[in-house]
Formats: C-alpha cells, structure tokens, sequence
C-alpha cells in the first residue's frame, strides 16, 4: 500500500455527490446508512468530542471544496428525512429521525457561520489534536501502521488547507486576542525536535508488535522515520513560522468576540452550538450572578464550620499554598485518583441500574490539563482519564474528587460508555452535545456528595469551588464577549470567587476568550439535569427510584437539552400511569 501513498493521497473524494434524484422509496435505515458511510470516508463526525481526534490514513478535506461538497450532501440528508412518514416509525426511530434532523439543521447553520476562522484556541488547534492522536490509538496490524504512513504522509495537504482560513482569517479581521496567544508558539514548537526518537509521532514505530513480521517491521521504521523527519517535524516548523510571522503580528487588539465583523451574531450562533438553547447572553449572564450568589453561600457556611480563622480570601490563599493539599510525584496523583475511582466503582450498582462494560486507564497528560478521551469504539481501545502531573501545584488533592467522578465515573467515561453500546445508530452513538455531556460530568460531581464522597471538608469545599467555577463561566464569558469585559475583569472576578491557582485562573479566562461559549455549557446542562429530576421526584413521589431516573437520563445517548427533557417528562408520564 505504502508505494502508492502520493498517488492515494492525490485521489478526490467523491462521496457525498449523492444525486438529489427521486428518494421517494427510502427509508430511515438508508439515509442514516448513506450518511453514515459519507461520515466515514470524509473522516469528519460532526458535533464528535475533538479530543477524541484519530489518525485512519488520509485524513480529513479542510478545502473550501470540502465544505462545500459536504454542506451539498447535508442538503440532500435533509431533504430525504423530510420525506420520511413519522407514523410509521417505532419510537426509537421516531427519536432517533428527530435527533438526526436537528443534527443536519445545525451542520447547515454551521457552514454558514465563521467556525472556519477558528482552528485554534488557548488549550488545542488541529496541530495539536493531530499530535495527540497517536497516543489514543492501538497499533496492533500491518494494516494499522499502513494507515498510520498514510496519515503522516497527508499532513503537509491538510496544514496547507488550515493555513488558508488562517490568511482568510487575518484578511478579515477574524483573528485570536494578542494577550491570550502570548507565548502559544511553545505548543507548536515543542514538536519541532532534532532527534526523531523523541517525537510522539515515533512512538508507535518503536512499539511494533512481533505479531507483525521483521520484513514488515523494518519497513514500517525506515518509512515511519522518514516521514516524521522530512516531513511532518518540517510540516510543524512551517505552521511556526506562520503563527510567530503572520498570524501573532495580526492578532486582534479588543478581548470579545462581538467586537468583529459578524461577531454579535457569531457568539449567539455558538451559545446555541454549545447549550443547545436558544438562551441570551443577558440571560445567560444573570443565571450566573444567581448561581454565584448561592454557592458563595455555601462555601461560606462550610468555611465557618471548619472554623478557619479569616474571611474567604484568606481561605483560598491557605488552600493555593498550604503543601498538605499537594503531590510531590506523578505517581503519587495517579494512584490516589485510582483510589477513588475504585471506591466510587463500589457504590455505582446502588445508584444505576445500567452500567458499562467498557474500562479507562489514568495516564499523565501529555501537554498538561486533565480531560478524558473516550475510546474509539473498536474494542481495541480503553477510554483515557488524563491529569496534570506535568505542574502538580496546578493540581490540588481537595479537587481530586470533583474532578475523577467528572471525568471519569459516574462522569464522561461512564456516560460515554453507556452511549457506545447502546442498539441505537452509530451517528448516536459518538454524538457529543456539549452542554449534555458537560452538564452530566458537572452533575456527577454534585451526585458524588450524594453518594458519601467528600468526606474530607476541603475536599468537599474543592467540589463547592468547581461548581462555583463553572457558575462563574456563565458571568465571565458573557461578560467579556456580550458585555465589554476586559480581561483583568474576568481574571479579578474567577480569582476572587473560586479556589482555582492564580495561573490556572488566567489560562481558564484566556480558554474563554479564544473558545467562546463552549465553558458556557458545563452549568446550564447541569441545571437543566438537576430540574428534571426535580421535576420526577416531585410527580413520581415515593414512586421515585433514582436509578431508574439516571438510567433514562443515559438511555438515548447525547441529546440537545429540549429533547432530553421531552424525553424525560414521557418517561414520568409512563411511570406514573404503570403505578395507577
């Protein structure tokens, strides 16, 4: 296969050219089936968790080409489902056609907005995404690494087509914050390395299993080690000297994303995006003054009853600096997360009636933050929770808690898992609404109190200070993209209200100003998590069993916020009519 490479990757991709003839016969299964397989050989899953990004031989068409065949083809997706009967469908399906077309609703919206411009924020860009993905893959057949030469081979035509909406970008205008890209370079810069051995990309040439013949093997080096070499490390020097040349020297002077061009109507398109609501940003903004309002409460009552001698601020400073509530070792922090993890494990069958089958690792992230990735679904690969050791003072004991049954159990592996082995189609089933799956890991956190976890009071004030965190998202980001917020405001404001580090306080305003309204959707999934259950325990009465509450809440995988509660208040109906 590896002869051919350049010829193989010079090959247009003719799927989604589907003709707009006659469907008047299909079916539901045959859409789903044709856009599933279009997905495929694009290598684009929209609205898929971009951390879970993976290397399948060529990779994905970012020309305006691209865009324009799959904004076509998405057309005709939905002119087909508007052709679909309803009535004949089960009510899975009657689901699942609705999920499907809001799905292709929002993909069409997409291509007409400025995403585009955007390929980069303060935490990743697709540089990075690609250098991460051979750490979230198995290498285990000849046809692995094929795929993989493949791929290495295809990154200077997909940097070509990043650096194109980048120029576009610059020309108009649509470019990043100059304070929140200072020093970004380093995340581009750290891959341009002299000795290819200590590339992420050589991992896997140095990790070939012996299934795979010595002829294979040796093959698989000498090209796998030469492409790294001329190739992508050039490839990475290249998008350098474009950031540190072109792009910082244009970067935009004014912190809000409503001060450009388009830029009002940009931020509601992606509270939309993000939430799945079509809530305001005034709204949006108040909603979080509130929820401030009422955690501060509460950390203020639990500071009273350890009986801390000294208002809040000194607290918080106590808990930045004491070194009682940080590791000195990666090793340290991994095994005392893996120690939670196996209690919380422990307690789920009393909580869930469904659990997953799949498993997790806990590794060190490899360019620091703590995020889970999600297996590809093959089989062939567990699910990853990723913490910071790289700066452990970022990193404190009394979060630990909060942040493993977030990421972890009862949080995004559980509920991702769940999702994967659902018998619903396979669009559903990677499917990641951000305010569903973000407002389910912030709800875990909460349920983790429920359940007998923080027992520690600065543990439990660490998972007072994460809500309070995501509470304070809703003012911040609002507040500088909606309202004329300048960034020491919204640095001023996360550090005087949550127990966040000084330096992870001005990465997290910078992650919001180069990522609008995504942190938006943490606190307002959860609320709207925390409601429906309200709702439920109120109607249903002592007929109420919260496992059987969190098993409709996971039973249809990601859903956009109406629909879960649609959902949600069908399954209260039934319940109640069984019980009378």
């Amino acid at each position: 296969m590896i002869r051919f490479l350049f010829i193989t990757l010079a090959t247009v991709l003719t799927v989604g050219t589907v003709s707009a003839d006659d469907h008047s016969t299909d079916s539901l299964e045959t859409i789903l089936s044709d856009h599933w397989a279009a997905a495929n050989e694009e290598q684009l899953f929209f609205r898929k968790d971009p951390d879970t990004f993976r290397m399948n031989g060529k990779l994905p068409d970012m020309s305006e080409q691209g865009r324009t065949r799959r904004a076509e083809f998405n057309q005709t997706l939905l002119r087909r489902v508007e052709a679909i009967d309803n009535k004949s469908l089960t009510a899975q399906q009657q689901v699942t056609l609705r999920l499907f077309k809001y799905e292709r609703e929002a993909e069409a919206e997409s291509y007409t907005q400025l995403d585009r411009f955007y390929p980069l924020h303060y935490y990743s860009s697709f540089s990075s995404y690609f250098a991460g993905a051979p750490g979230n893959m198995s290498f285990l057949t000849q046809a692995d690494y094929d795929n993989y030469l493949l791929s290495l081979a295809d990154y200077p035509r997909y940097v070509d087509q990043y650096l194109v909406d980048l120029r576009e970008a610059i020309s108009k205008g649509h470019v990043h914050y100059c304070e929140s890209f200072k020093g970004y370079e380093k995340t581009i810069s750290k891959h341009i390395v002299n000795d290819i051995k200590e590339s992420v990309f050589y991992a896997p040439l140095a990790a070939i299993p012996p299934t795979i013949g010595e002829e294979q093997q040796n093959r698989i080096v000498s090209e796998g080690a030469a492409l790294i070499s001329n190739t992508v490390i050039p490839q990475y020097q290249r998008f350098y000297d474009f950031f540190t040349k072109e792009y910082m020297p244009n970067c935009r002077k004014e912190v809000g994303i409503t001060a450009l061009e388009n830029g009002q109507e940009y931020y509601q398109y992606l509270i939309r995006y993000h939430t799945t609501t079509d809530y305001s940003a005034e709204k949006i903004h108040q909603l979080g003054l509130d929820e401030v309002a009422r955690i501060r409460a509460e950390m203020d009552a639990l500071i009273k009853q350890i009986g801390f001698q000294g208002d809040f601020k000194a607290f918080v400073e106590f808990l930045r600096t004491d070194p009682q509530f940080y590791t000195t070792t990666a090793r340290q922090m991994i095994e005392k997360a893996s120690y939670i993890t196996r209690k919380m494990a422990a307690q789920l069958p009393k909580w869930f009636g469904v659990l997953p089958r799949s498993t997790f690792d806990i590794k060190s992230s490899p360019g620091g933050g703590a995020y889970y990735v999600a297996s590809d679904g093959s089989g062939k690969t567990s699910g990853t929770y990723f913490l910071d050791t790289k700066d452990l003072s970022s990193q404190p004991l009394y979060n630990l808690e909060a942040l493993t049954f977030h990421e972890a159990e009862p949080g995004h592996h559980f509920q991702g898992s769940i999702a994967m082995e659902l018998d619903v189609p396979e669009f559903r089933k990677t499917l990641y609404h951000s305010a569903y799956g973000e407002g389910w890991g912030l709800y875990s956190e909460r349920l983790g109190k429920e359940m007998g976890f923080y027992q520690d009071p600065y543990s439990d004030f660490g998972r007072l200070t994460y809500e309070m965190w995501r509470a304070c998202r809703l003012v911040v980001d609002t507040g500088m993209h909606a309202k004329g917020w300048s960034r020491q405001k919204a640095i001023d404001y996360l550090a005087d209200n949550t127990a966040l580090s000084l330096a992870d306080v001005v990465g997290q305003i910078d992650r919001y100003i180069t990522w609008p309204a995504q942190a938006l959707s943490y606190k307002i999934g959860e609320l709207k998590i925390r409601e429906l259950r309200a709702i439920a325990e109120k109607k249903l009465g002592d007929d109420f069993d919260i496992r059987d509450f969190h098993d409709q809440m996971l039973s249809n995988g990601s859903l956009p916020l109406a629909l879960l509660e649609e959902l949600t208040l069908e399954w209260i109906a039934q319940v109640k009519a069984s019980h009378n």
